[in-house]
C-alpha cells in the first residue's frame, strides 16, 4: 500500500486531486466512447435492420427510407 502522507493512506497511491482528475478524464472518455457506439448502431441500424420484416430484409428498406427522412424533416 502506497501512502500519500502518514495519515491518509490510498489504495492507488494517487493523492485526492490526482484521483479527481483521473476520475474526470475517465468519465469524458466514458461518455465519448459510449456515444459513438450509440451513433454506430443506429448507423448500423440504418444500414441493416437486425430483425427483418416478413419478406426478409428487402421489405423493411422502404420503411427504414420513410422513418429516416420523417426523422430529418422533423430535426430541420
Amino acid at each position: 500500500m502506497v501512502a500519500t502522507d502518514d495519515r491518509h493512506p490510498t489504495l492507488s497511491g494517487l493523492t485526492p486531486d490526482e484521483a479527481k482528475e483521473f476520475h474526470g478524464i475517465f468519465m469524458g472518455s466514458f461518455i465519448a466512447f459510449t456515444l459513438i457506439a450509440i451513433v454506430a448502431h443506429v448507423l448500423a441500424w440504418l444500414w441493416r435492420p437486425w430483425l427483418p420484416g416478413p419478406e426478409g430484409y428487402t421489405s423493411l428498406h422502404d420503411g427504414v427510407a420513410v422513418a429516416l427522412l420523417h426523422t430529418l424533416s422533423n430535426l430541420t
